[in-house]
């Protein structure tokens, strides 16, 4: 007797499942609800990871051995840095961006040194066929060893798991989620259902044969995971791949890992060869950073083990309507808003009626609020005409009182500062007292609030 269907409503972006069409879900999305068939399935055959008629059985947790030795090598270290020390077997590793930034690129690459080193990779292809993955290999594994790679166009969830079984690979990659589909159920490919139904399976095969799954997801036109939310929750490790299409650097960051730290970030640049890696990642930030530049100062965040420095840019400009704008890339608006009214009360700073632009230099997107001191200077030296040096980093975090806080990692930074060439570093006077092992090329001056650092720009002589 064949399995019994019912009708339900999901809503495409958080899987909220309704008997009834609703205009807007639980989640506040409007219009999202889809009707769709699901095959009612028993509840082993949906949540068990054991094989059918094994009993579970539980195990104490000294006797259970550790994963972090089995950690496989993906002979990119920009990718294992974000991974945390490379793949972990069993995981499931979601990998997502924008259509043509690079994400099968990066894979492909993985893959064929995997296959190279470790054994057979099965790369399943939803989108491509075998011929235009094989190009694509040709221009980028130029030299490597392609026997183990194995290449299978396909969309057809059980006939993945056919061959996967048959194959028995140390690697699966599929690409992407939202064109595999399950003949169990009648909803078309990439919806909730299929994308939840298809996840599932591929976390069984991971945790079943004890083999890393890299799955490959599209993005909508915000950067947001296209599709419901559920696929991150059933993920060990969610990967976002960004850059500008017209620019050659690419950044990947980790925002979910169940085996490392979700603050590191890769490099890479886009060549006609694939990618490769950047190592000296400050260099590029600064590449085009100009001197005695008016709005343009240099600062630094850190990024997991490192150290990165980048140039914050601001304009301001007479409003020409009735209200005046604020324009951010890559810091939060509401940070930008914050420091915009500390400048105002603690500066006298008037910005009432300026159009504030601020830009963070090659794309990244810094966590933490290292820069503020550095977005509040760039903002006076606009408004007030004032050239920085390029040779001064400044660095710290704006309190509302205009007071600036110290920031973690300050040496590690004022040393990548003056590997770098620069000769003077502004930094919370907290941070300057700690300071052990100051490098002689540079020249450290600690300040306590936003005031005391716009003095140290206002006076050229002492840059």
């Amino acid at each position: 007797m064949g399995k019994k269907a019912k009708t339900v409503f999901v809503c495409q972006e958080c899987g909220y499942e309704s008997a009834k069409w609703m205009g807007q879900c639980i989640c506040g999305q409007w219009n999202t609800m889809v009707e769709e068939k699901v095959v009612e399935t028993k509840e082993d055959d949906r949540r068990s990871r054991n094989a059918p008629g094994e009993r579970a059985k539980a195990s104490r947790l000294s006797e259970i051995q550790s994963g972090n030795e089995t950690r496989i090598d993906t002979g990119i270290g920009e990718l294992n840095r974000v991974l945390g020390g490379g793949l972990v077997r069993g995981s499931l590793t979601l990998i997502s961006g924008e259509p043509g930034i690079g994400k099968s690129t990066l894979i492909i690459q993985a893959a064929a040194k995997i296959a190279e080193s470790c054994g057979k990779v099965l790369y399943v292809t939803g989108e491509e066929s075998a011929e235009q993955v094989k190009m694509r290999a040709d221009r980028v594994c130029r030299g490597g060893n392609l026997d183990n790679l194995f290449l299978l166009a396909e969309t057809n969830m059980e006939n993945i798991v056919r061959v996967q079984e048959e194959l028995e690979p140390v690697f699966l990659i599929v690409d992407s989620i939202q064109t595999i589909y399950s003949d169990e159920l009648e909803s078309a490919p990439g919806s909730v259902s299929q994308v939840r139904a298809c996840a599932n399976e591929l976390l069984k095969i991971g945790k079943g044969k004890d083999i890393p799954v890299f799955i490959v997801a599209h993005v909508t036109k915000s950067g947001e995971l296209a599709g419901p939310k559920i696929i991150e929750h059933l993920v060990d490790c969610v990967l976002n791949f960004t850059g500008e299409r017209d620019q050659e650097l690419r950044i990947l960051r980790a925002y979910k890992n169940r085996f490392g730290t979700t603050s590191e970030i890769g490099a890479f640049e886009m060549t006609e060869e694939g990618l490769s890696e950047i190592q000296n990642l400050s260099g590029t930030f600064l590449e085009g950073m100009e001197d005695e530049a008016e709005g343009s100062i240099a600062t630094a965040v850190y990024e997991g083990t490192r150290p990165l420095l980048l140039e914050v840019q601001a304009l301001t400009s007479p409003t020409n309507i009735g209200f005046a704008r604020r324009t951010a890339v890559g810091v939060e608006l509401s940070r930008l808003n914050m420091i915009l009214a500390v400048l105002e009360r603690k500066a006298g700073l008037s910005l009432i009626n300026q159009d504030v632009y601020v830009n963070v230099v090659g794309g990244l997107k810094p966590e933490g609020t290292s820069i503020d001191l550095a977005v509040a200077l760039a903002i006076y030296s606009t408004c007030k005409g004032l050239k920085n040096s390029g040779k001064l980093l400044a660095v710290g975090e704006i309190g509302l009182t205009g007071d600036l806080r110290p920031i973690r990692n300050a040496e590690k930074i004022i040393r990548e500062a003056e590997r770098m060439g620069f000769t003077k570093a502004v930094i919370p006077q907290k941070n300057a007292a700690r300071l052990t092992d100051v490098p002689g090329g540079i020249a450290v001056v600690g300040v306590n609030s936003l005031s005391e650092a716009i003095q140290i720009v206002r006076q050229p002589s002492r840059m």
